[in-house]
């Protein structure tokens, strides 16, 4: 390790004036990167200290509800959050800024950063979410006799395929962790086979699937007609949305969509297209009851989680764009089941799960929206099975909360 560690250290100096370069000519920056060489103040901080890592936003979703009961278990406890990413970073302070003492980046895994870092933060306890391994990091953490967890752990096939060619060193970083937590058989297979101890690696289920109903009956005066939900829509998905639903009342006139733009600047290009198909709409905000409107512009806070208990399916937005998706489980888990577009990388993993049933469903293009919705709406059988899905898929996947909780008491 000792030699890694020099050769890392030489290698990392000697290319990082290139790497930032192409960052910076990319548009990429070098955001957070004064902190991940270690170099950042902190908060007063006590002597309990519990640090969760996710890398993006996909890992940082995914430890919210964590991250929020362990403060309630371990109250005394200050919590410290670390992300890789600019994004991460981002939604991690819009996210966590009550709950947590102190966020910041996570260190460079070269051994000057470390050690600044821990100069400076002293955890009780780590954890560290799904596939992030960082060798220094780990064996400092076994100098400093620091429990090291990996939670909601996952190994791609790709990311297996290479890390087993260099399974003799793997094997030596796992044995400085405490525990290794997976997603799956599949997943806790993948880690032991590259020389994570056998007792100290298990099945936790996936974190993403911890997802609570809201509480609260809604009322929008549907009656009896079958809703649709396009939750979270950005700009360019508005029209394919509301085409889309056009052509479908043609031939479905029971059918109410509810539109809830991820921005509100959108509510008034969203009237324009409603309008242009010559449909009626209503804003949330102003009516009490859509009875006779064909579609519903969910222009109020807070409200869309609990839009998913009424309605038949849902669309999930920022999709059919860059944004790389938004949570299907938000409306799974009313077992309706989800359909996206085909930029999900911040959700890949959940609609690897969902799409092994009918619970998810990823599709390509408009056309391909519209002969899934249709198929939906005209297929009895279908539609049903669909629901019977999304109640499977979060019965196998759900606990995974307590599991970590469970080893915390355990450990701290």
């Amino acid at each position: 390790m000792f030699l890694y560690k020099v050769l890392s250290t030489i290698i990392f100096y000697t290319l990082v004036p290139l790497y930032a370069l192409i960052r910076i000519i990319n548009g990429k920056g070098v955001h957070g990167w004064s902190e991940k060489f270690g170099f950042f103040k902190t908060p007063e901080l006590s002597d309990k200290i519990i640090m969760f890592h996710g890398v993006s936003v996909g890992e940082v979703i995914a430890l919210e509800n964590l991250i929020k009961q362990t403060k309630v278990v371990f109250p005394d406890y200050d919590i410290v959050v670390t992300t890789g990413t600019k994004t991460g970073q981002d939604i991690t302070k819009k996210k966590y800024s009550e709950v947590a003492s102190f966020i910041t980046y996570f260190p460079f895994d070269i051994a000057p950063c470390i050690k600044r870092f821990f100069d400076k933060v002293h955890p009780s306890v780590i954890m560290i979410a799904e596939t992030e391994i960082w060798p220094v990091f780990a064996y400092k953490c076994k100098d400093l006799n620091i429990p090291l967890l990996t939670i909601n752990g996952r190994i791609s096939d790709s990311t297996y395929n290479l890390y087993k060619t260099f399974a003799k060193f793997f094997e030596h970083v796992f044995a400085n962790y405490t525990r290794i937590l997976t997603q799956s058989e599949e997943d806790n297979n993948k880690y032991i086979s590259l020389g994570a101890p056998k007792d100290r690696t298990k099945v936790m289920k996936n974190l993403k699937f911890d997802v609570k109903k809201s509480d609260g009956v809604v009322e929008i005066g549907k009656g009896d007609s079958r809703l649709i939900i396009a939750g979270s829509t950005h700009g360019e998905e508005n029209p394919v949305v509301i085409d889309t639903f056009a052509e479908l009342k043609q031939e479905f006139s029971d059918i109410k969509l509810l539109i809830a733009p991820r921005h509100f600047n959108r509510v008034p290009e969203i009237k324009d297209l409603v309008k242009k198909y010559n449909l009626s709409y209503g804003l949330r905000s102003k009516e009490e009851t859509f009875a006779d409107k064909d579609v519903i512009i969910l222009d109020t806070m807070g409200e869309l989680s609990k839009m998913y208990s009424i309605c038949d399916f849902a669309f999930i937005g920022g999709s059919f764009n860059k944004t790389g998706g938004h949570n299907p489980l938000e409306a799974v888990v009313y077992s309706k089941p989800a359909i996206s577009g085909p930029s999900i990388h911040n959700f890949k993993d959940i609609y690897g799960i969902l799409g092994k049933s009918n619970a998810g469903k990823v599709v390509k293009t408009q056309e391909e929206l519209k002969e899934y919705m249709h198929k939906l709406l005209s297929d009895k059988e279908f539609y049903n099975k669909a629901c019977k899905d999304c109640e499977t898929v979060f019965e196998s996947q759900q606990g995974a909360l307590n599991v970590v909780i469970d080893n915390l008491k355990e450990i701290i």
